[in-house]
């Protein structure tokens, strides 16, 4: 069975099912300030989790490109990558628990689905704790849908209960981490028992201890779980339930594979295998001598190449150094095996995933370009901090001698001027104390979270209230620009925190102090006008018709979300601003006050960006 074959399956079988099929969100998020990547299919649903009307209705599905930028120093082992596919299904106030599962455990086991045996399949629930109980319900459901199959399902030794730390899900983690009004619940994780046939157990640091499924020794991997989304953070630090409670599921495709094909290596499942097998070739290295090494350099490199797919580049900020440390912790490893060509690799990775995810081949050249780019300013980069040390450090004539020390003030030099990480600083032969370059690092961000907080003060105290305004602003803006500029800008990006709005738009020219001065004005006279800001769900036909703009109108579905700025009342068309988005925004553009424009800067492929605060 092969990824494509698990995600028609699973599209098809919850399609059976009432559930709509709804678009697959960007991996960079729209004017979301909690993360750089989209990580988990929930993400772009927040809004509807709480309770807004999703246009596609209250059972939905999909599969979610994702990434998940924490997972980086994770890669190496046999099961974690930091880009997935997350397949997943969602009842909006709905269905729920006694749905949900046994659906879930057909799908798993029938032929219909996956075709698992059922007695592979091991499950945990939430033990309960001061503030939310037990998860009974849950283990009573597990108990009936083993029993169906001829399997008798005992606590603790096939149906597992884990406090907050394993089985409870929201975006920020435990309940004690949730923000106010982030919304979380109990979940259901389901785990594929590779212990009876393989010898990986045999292998674990833990295989001298009694092997539970959460233990982590490689045995047992979890391959799904269900949400079950019932509460949200309240101001005093409660839970409250929500009005409706939702499922949300998440069940990720590579781990989907490895189970199908009782393959506990994900790097060596029919997705991965021909990308090792190409690593294998150009280096000449075995890989069960180099596996660490050789998954890093195929995870890393197919995260990057989304991630540019996605219009991010290379650079020492956001997702751009997120990129740039995929590229370069890549080459180290590939150049320590003795390759130094990643195209082969590259070649390799688009056309395993050209079935599912045709973009990177239309985007190939685009892709390699990138990372050829890349590759050079690393090299120079190497090559100048080698100068650098060698200036200070000389010993011998123009000669270091073996492995130099050198102070974290040095460290620090090689990590924000020329781009290296300390592992990379550590891998050119040069050494230091953590410690002290720690220490370094701390000074630096509390001086930067200072500067920040003076240039961006602002007299509201609600994160959120701020982020909303600025939600709307970016609209207001985005009109602005092609008021001044001409219809052809288009939105490529934005990222709004508290502090500020970063927009980016396509635009081959650095705008001029008049233009910037023509656009702020425009936004600050729709702001006096006190416009009405409100949206409506039509179809994208009718969208279209009205003129919408808006960033990946490609991704939506069928019935869409459009926000107006302006007195639609005797015709939608009068509207100042009409636009796809999920929302949320303030219902009168007169609570903004005010937007300045602070500076703009080139993002290079005629790419233009401006900072400006709200309020």
């Amino acid at each position: 069975m092969t990824a494509q074959d698990i995600l028609q399956k699973y599209i098809s079988f919850f399609e059976k099912r009432g559930h709509t099929r709804i678009a697959n969100a960007p991996l960079i998020p729209q004017n979301d300030p909690t993360t750089l990547f989209t990580s988990s299919g929930m993400q772009p649903l927040v809004p509807y989790l709480l309770g807004q009307p999703h246009p596609s209705g209250k059972r939905l599905v999909n599969v979610q490109n994702a990434f998940r930028a924490v997972d980086i120093d994770e890669i190496g082992n046999n099961r974690h990558t930091t880009f997935f596919r997350m397949l997943g299904n969602w009842s909006l106030g709905d269905y729920f628990k006694k749905e949900q599962l046994p659906w879930l455990f057909t799908f798993l086991t029938n032929e219909e689905g996956l075709g698992l045996d059922p007695k592979r399949l091991y499950v945990t629930v939430f033990a309960g704790d001061t503030h939310v109980p037990k998860d009974s319900e849950s283990v009573e459901i597990w108990k009936e849908l083993f029993a169906s199959s001829g399997i008798e399902a005992r606590e603790n030794e096939r149906i597992f209960a884990y406090g907050a730390e394993k089985n409870w899900w929201s975006r920020a983690g435990i309940p004690e981490k949730m923000p106010v009004g982030e919304p979380g619940g109990p979940d259901s994780e389901v785990f594929y028992d590779f212990g009876q046939d393989l010898k990986i157990h045999e292998q674990s640091p833990y295989k001298d201890s009694l092997c539970h499924v959460n233990c982590d020794c490689g045995r047992f991997i979890e391959i799904c779980n269900s949400v079950f989304m019932q509460y949200k953070k309240d101001s005093d630090g409660s839970l409250s339930e929500l009005p409706k409670p939702n499922v949300d599921f998440g069940g990720g495709l590579e781990r989907f594979l490895i189970a199908t094909e009782s393959q506990p290596d994900v790097f060596q499942t029919s997705l991965f295998l021909p990308i090792i097998e190409t690593i294998v070739k150009i280096t000449k290295q075995s890989y069960e001598k180099n596996k660490k090494h050789m998954r890093i350099i195929a995870d890393h490199l197919v995260s990057a190449a989304f991630i540019i797919q996605n219009g991010i580049a290379p650079s020492n900020k956001d997702q751009g150094y997120i990129v740039r440390r995929l590229l370069r912790r890549s080459f180290d490893y590939l150049y320590e095996l003795g390759g130094n060509d990643f195209t082969p690799i590259l070649e390799a990775i688009i056309t395993q995933y050209q079935e599912t995810d045709e973009g990177l081949t239309e985007n190939f050249e685009k892709i390699k370009l990138t990372i050829i780019e890349e590759e050079q300013k690393y090299t120079r980069s190497r090559n100048e901090a080698k100068k650098y040390i060698a200036k200070k450090y000389k010993k011998h004539g123009d000669e270091l001698l073996g492995t130099t020390e050198i102070s974290a003030d040095d460290v620090f030099v090689l990590y924000t001027t020329h781009g290296l990480s300390p592992s990379q600083i550590k891998s050119l032969g040069f050494q230091f104390d953590d410690h002290s370059f720690a220490e370094k690092m701390k000074e630096h961000k509390d001086l930067s979270r200072t500067a920040s907080a003076g240039k961006f003060k602002g007299g509201l105290a609600d994160h959120s209230e701020r982020t909303i305004m600025g939600h709307t602003a970016t609209h207001l803006l985005h009109q602005a620009l092609r008021d001044v500029l001409g219809k052809q800008v288009h939105q490529s990006g934005s990222n709004i925190t508290s502090e500020r709005v970063r927009f980016d738009f396509a635009y081959d020219k650095k705008l001029t102090e008049d233009e910037i001065m023509q656009v702020e004005k425009i936004v600050n006279e729709k702001i006096k006008e006190n416009l009405p800001v409100h949206f409506e769900i039509m179809s994208q036909d009718e969208a279209n018709k009205l003129g919408a703009i808006g960033l990946f109108i490609d991704t939506y579905g069928e019935k869409v979300k459009i926000y107006f700025i302006g007195d639609t009342t005797k015709s939608k068309k009068d509207a100042y601003s009409i636009e796809y988005c999920g929302g949320p925004h303030v219902d009168f553009t007169g609570k903004l006050k005010k937007v300045t424009i602070k500076k703009q800067e080139s993002l290079g492929r005629g790419q233009r960006r401006i900072y400006a605060i709200v309020g």
